[in-house]
């Protein structure tokens, strides 16, 4: 050499210059990191934290860092708290709210599914006479008379 020290950089051709987070395979991450999924299954929700790593599918797991694109995120079990509950105004809103979509404006009737009224308006019956199975729906509350006592 010619009197100067040269280094050698291990430099990586796909780094950006953020940081990373630690990545596990498919049935490999500690027990106590769990995806938003399993969280909400067990009842809870992060609490504010973020993820502190990631989780790689199942059939990306033999594939190179760089080409997998579906990936999960994974939060700690022991900082995540227990979700919050619905109070009953909130459920009363979230009822009404479907029940709009679900309400034909012609016959009245409330269908387990939302009826498409963007574009058709009302139910398939009402549309073009399509038979409704009646485990669909329900039938329309009975009109309710007032009257004076006298």
């Amino acid at each position: 050499m010619d009197g100067q020290d040269h280094d050698l950089v291990d430099a990586d051709v796909y780094d950006d210059g953020k940081p990373r987070f630690p990545e596990f395979d498919w049935h490999n991450s500690p027990k106590i990191l769990l995806t938003r999924r399993q969280l909400r299954a067990a009842g809870l929700s992060p609490g504010g934290h973020g993820p502190v790593a990631q989780l790689r599918c199942r059939r990306c797991s033999y594939r190179p860092r760089t080409t997998c694109t579906h990936l999960a995120w994974l939060y700690r079990a022991d900082l995540a708290r227990p979700k919050r509950t619905a109070t009953l105004a909130q459920e009363g809103a979230l009822d009404r709210a479907m029940a709009a979509r679900q309400t034909c404006p012609t016959c009245s009737r409330r269908y387990v599914f939302c009826l498409p009224l963007k574009t058709i308006g009302s139910c398939l019956e009402c549309h073009d006479g399509t038979p409704a199975d009646p485990n669909s729906y329900a039938a329309p509350p009975a009109p309710v008379i007032r009257r004076l006592a006298a």
